[in-house]
């Protein structure tokens, strides 16, 4: 069984932006998978389904991002998920807008989201780095991240690649992955 976690903060001022690109990018796996509708907890919203013969979890934490943890470690607890059977997936301010790279553990480099889940399930989970450079004005990271993807179409073919190619990177497969989303 899978766990696969997009980190976002829930409210309708931050649909669309940088920062909820892993509530995106869920929505996108739940659509092209045909799960069921999001069953809204106390803290997080949650739904099941098959992605290629795998039990597949889709969470979204509803705890704000500081607070992505609490959430992540409920149902990691519960269900006993391996490290090895999640992937969480997170903006990147250091990538560039639309670049993607997985990798397996590693440091927070500042997000407060993967902070707070490293602190209570330890940080040896898969991560989707979903590129969303900086800003080229003098607006601060914070504000940057806060605010709505500048040209949203020009990204929704890629995260339809994602959650259709999702399957490869549940098999290991990191390298598929990468090459069907190019």
């Amino acid at each position: 069984m899978y766990l696969i976690v997009g980190l976002g903060n829930p409210g309708s001022q931050y649909e669309l932006t940088y920062h909820s690109i892993g509530f995106i990018i869920v929505d996108a796996i739940c659509k092209c998978w045909n799960f069921q509708s999001f069953s809204k907890r106390v803290d997080y919203l949650i739904t099941s389904g098959i992605i290629n013969e795998n039990k597949t979890m889709l969470l979204k934490p509803y705890s704000f991002m500081n607070n992505s943890g609490i959430p992540v470690a409920k149902i990691r607890n519960f269900y006993k998920f391996s490290l090895d059977n999640i992937v969480v997936i997170h903006d990147d301010a250091d990538l560039e807008l639309g670049r993607i790279k997985i990798k397996k553990g590693g440091g927070s480099a500042g997000h407060n989201g993967l902070k707070s889940i490293d602190s209570l399930i330890g940080n040896d989970y898969w991560r989707l780095r979903f590129g969303i450079g900086r800003p080229d004005d003098q607006r601060n990271l914070a504000d940057y991240v806060l605010s709505k993807f500048s040209s949203f179409d020009n990204i929704i073919p890629l995260v339809e690649k994602i959650a259709k190619n999702i399957h490869l990177l549940q098999q290991g497969d990191k390298t598929a992955f990468i090459s069907s989303i190019a």
